[in-house]
């Protein structure tokens, strides 16, 4: 057992996707291992052009497998209990005979089968394939092939370093043989490096400039930060993406500070950043909480003097700015206009961008009377909604659809609440994000998510499965989160029913349980007691999240299962049977019948959480009534009186919660 190391570099890696995969290139690794017969603790690092595997102790052979040929079914491998030709040909490619085999279950069906036992190979002979098949797993976006190999990767591979202890193991991976060499920063040397041993190989990168771990590179980006924001006074907004992006593209990562011309601080702040962070990757600035002239770029170069790269990066941002700035200017001359919007389709047979955004309207008028409000601002919210979906900054940013609608607003002297509404039209923008602040706000984007569902619905483009490209679940739960938190009651079903004749005919009940599911996801808990307020009949999403919030609170009484069970008891009791009797206490036959029926008289609170506090005191009197008296008795007129009475305890419970669906 000894030290191993195993670098494969390649050309830069894609960022994107390099990032999205890093969770799964360990655990594709670990398979590519156990699936050669290896098991090694390894630790994983990464570069731009280089992934890392290092173990501490790895052995010099595989260790000894046995690996399961299955064949033929056996109803077709044995007939008259005689092996058949299939079988024969099975022994023959085991190479033994029919009686050597034996029999699996494979896919449900009995199988022959014979177990190969594989000859430990030394880690020479197969680490190229291992690691080939390890490659090939990997999701790294858009394969190429380069020269005149057939192999295909996200980037071709240039070297592969392979050290056991300080000895080089020799293999093959995509046409690359091995050697003792790795490559330094560029900035240190084009030249191959010769690798000294597994154990010191981080710190010998580190020498020629290439800091290996990632988290290592992230600290050191973060520590510079904070140093220029102490001897600048500043503060540099930390974008976490693109941090994690910088860390993944730079090899020895050098923060430096730049400065572009105040006279682009014209624009609005969200251009200005957009325009740095997609364009250049370079992180916003503010000073005295306002945006800065200046700007902090994570350069991956070694020198001694950093003057020409910061002259550099700031020569380049010059031009972006100036067309953001352009685009800006020239948006406002034009002003916010519907006509470019008749020309955007927004989905066959539903029309236009320009299409939607009056559907929307209408929408909003609709939605003040059935919630209960009225609001000044929101027809001119909804007619001006889309209208910086034509123009020029959106469309080079389309990221900023809403955010330039708002800026455009204000600048043109629309009313804050309009211009705040135009931007809150998309929120929320994910589980993390807030609904909209305002109520301008909140009419408006539930207008607009509405509109998505029952437009998409009417033409059938409904999600299945876990695919929803168009989004139309977050929009769902959107609504949801929305009218929960303004408080705004929500039957659904009848909102449905106010905006169907907007749209062709399709599947109402469809949508409703559409939107009802994503309750789970909105109000999270228990999914039982949700589901229980749902099989209970209520329909209104509001009155549905304070009902699963009243249970939920009484949940906590350390009582509650025990409280629980002896209320689906009398669930059970009831189930198929007739209690919707009136209840007459002179057929009472036991005290315990008339001190149940009191009890039961006295449960008046009218919030949930009181009601609820008040049927589960009703424990004892119900104790006491089932000790006392038999429910199913011989006398009808009796057995139909105990039942209304205790069918009038459950019917209480059902107005919050059917109570039989709660399971903790």
């Amino acid at each position: 057992m000894k030290p191993l190391l195993i670098e494969i570099g390649f050309e830069e890696a894609p960022a994107a996707p390099l990032i999205r995969e890093l969770g799964e290139i360990p655990v594709k690794y670990k398979n590519a291992l156990e699936a050669f017969g290896f098991d090694s603790p390894f630790s994983f690092d990464f570069t731009p052009r280089r992934m890392a595997f290092f173990h501490q102790a790895f052995p010099s052979e595989q260790a000894g497998r046995v690996e399961i040929v299955y064949g033929p079914p056996i109803e077709s491998a044995i007939a008259g209990g005689k092996p058949t030709a299939a079988a024969l040909g099975f022994a023959k490619k085991c190479g033994v005979a029919f009686e050597e085999l034996g029999r699996s279950t494979q896919k449900g069906r009995e199988v022959l089968s014979y177990e190969k036992r594989a000859a430990p190979k030394p880690l020479s002979e197969v680490l190229g394939d291992l690691l080939t098949r390890f490659l090939t797993t990997l999701n790294l976006g858009r394969t190429m092939r380069w020269g005149s190999s057939s192999y295909e990767f996200a980037r071709p591979v240039r070297w592969l370093l392979v050290l056991r202890g300080e000895t080089a193991i020799d293999c093959e991976l995509f046409g690359v043989r091995s050697g003792d060499f790795t490559f330094a920063h560029r900035s240190f040397s084009f030249e191959p490096q010769k690798a000294e041993s597994a154990e010191n190989y981080e710190a010998f990168l580190l020498k020629r400039g290439v800091v290996l771990s990632a988290k290592k590179r992230r600290e050191i980006i973060l520590t510079q930060f904070k140093r220029i924001e102490n001897e600048n006074n500043i503060r540099v907004e930390i974008d976490e993406a693109l941090l994690d992006e910088v860390t993944a593209i730079t090899e020895y990562p050098n923060a430096l500070l730049g400065r572009f011309d105040r006279h682009f601080l014209e624009l609005p702040k969200e251009a200005i950043i957009t325009s740095m962070k997609t364009n250049q990757r370079y992180f916003a600035v503010f000073e005295n909480g306002e945006l800065s002239n200046r700007f902090v770029v994570v350069a991956n170069a070694l020198t001694d003097d950093f003057s020409a790269v910061i002259e550099g990066n700031e020569k380049v941002l010059r031009p972006r700015l100036s067309d953001a700035l352009f685009f800006w200017r020239n948006d406002l001359k034009n002003g916010l206009i519907d006509e470019p919007l008749k020309g955007i389709s927004y989905a066959q047979n539903l029309g236009s961008i320009y299409d939607k955004q009056e559907r929307e309207r209408t929408i909003v008028k609709r939605l003040q009377p059935f919630f209960g409000v009225k609001d000044e601002f929101a027809d001119r919210a909804a007619a001006l909604s889309k209208r910086d979906l034509a123009t020029q900054m959106v469309y080079e940013f389309t990221e900023l659809q809403g955010v330039m609608g708002m800026r455009y607003a204000q600048k043109l002297g629309e009313n804050e609440a309009v211009a705040l509404a135009i931007y809150e039209q998309y929120l929320p923008l994910g589980e993390e994000s807030a609904p909209p602040s305002s109520q301008t706000g909140a009419l408006l984007a539930i207008a607009v998510k509405i509109d998505s569902l029952m437009a998409l619905f009417s033409i059938g483009s409904i999600p299945t499965g876990s695919k929803d490209p168009l989004g139309l679940r977050r929009a769902a739960a959107s609504i949801v989160r929305i009218a929960v938190d303004r408080g705004w009651s929500l039957p659904i079903g009848a909102l449905i029913k106010t905006l169907s004749d907007l749209y062709k005919p399709f599947d109402y009940a469809a949508l409703e349980g559409f939107i009802k599911e994503r309750l789970y996801s909105v109000l999270g808990g228990a999914q039982s007691v949700i589901r229980a307020v749902i099989a209970a009949g209520e329909g209104d999403a509001l009155e549905i999240a304070k009902k699963v919030r009243a249970l939920e609170a009484i949940a906590k009484d350390e009582n509650f299962k025990e409280n629980l069970s002896l209320f689906k008891r009398v669930a059970n009791i009831l189930k198929d049977q007739d209690a919707s009797g009136a209840i007459d206490p002179a057929l009472f036959e036991a005290n315990e019948e008339r001190e149940l029926f009191e009890a039961a008289r006295r449960v008046k609170a009218s919030d949930y959480l009181g009601l609820l506090t008040e049927l589960f005191a009703l424990k004892k009197p119900l104790d006491r009534f089932f000790d006392a008296v038999m429910v199913n008795t011989d006398n009808p007129s009796v057995r139909a009186n105990r039942l209304a009475l205790l069918g009038s305890v459950y019917r209480r419970f059902l107005t919050i919660a059917d109570i039989k669906e709660i399971s903790f």
